[in-house]
């Protein structure tokens, strides 16, 4: 049977993503990783990685930079497996400074104890 999710399904997913966006704009790695559920999946084309929670920081630190102002605009298309699995589909373009940056990318969520939690990102070309 597939699962269809209600309106209050989406719109909590979505909710999750405002944080973390909020979160990546302000750099704030440490809470970004209590949105997530370890060991986190590194998937890009050929290759997939765990990441423990110490790697993640490490790695989202770096990627995030300490530049200036980033500003990010997303539009995310989520798939529900069922009530506690989300795949969401993001288009993303990224402003840091001068740069714009266009990218698309998925992550799979995952409900714990009624709470969204980050497990998987999905993002070619890294």
């Amino acid at each position: 049977m597939t699962f269809v999710p209600t309106d209050e399904d989406v719109a909590g997913v979505l909710a999750w993503f405002e944080q973390w966006d909020a979160l990546t704009v302000a750099k704030d790695v440490e809470a970004m990783a209590g949105m997530a559920l370890f060991p986190v999946n590194a998937v890009t084309d050929g290759s997939a990685q765990s990441w423990d929670r110490a790697r993640f920081l490490d790695d989202m630190a770096a990627t995030l930079g300490d530049g200036g102002d980033v500003h990010m605009e997303s539009v995310r298309t989520p798939v529900f497996i069922n009530a506690d699995l989300v795949f969401v589909v993001t288009d993303a373009t990224i402003t840091a400074g001068e740069s714009t940056q266009a990218v698309r990318y998925g992550d799979l969520l995952v409900k714990v104890d009624g709470e969204w939690l980050f497990q998987t990102m999905v993002q070619g070309g890294w």
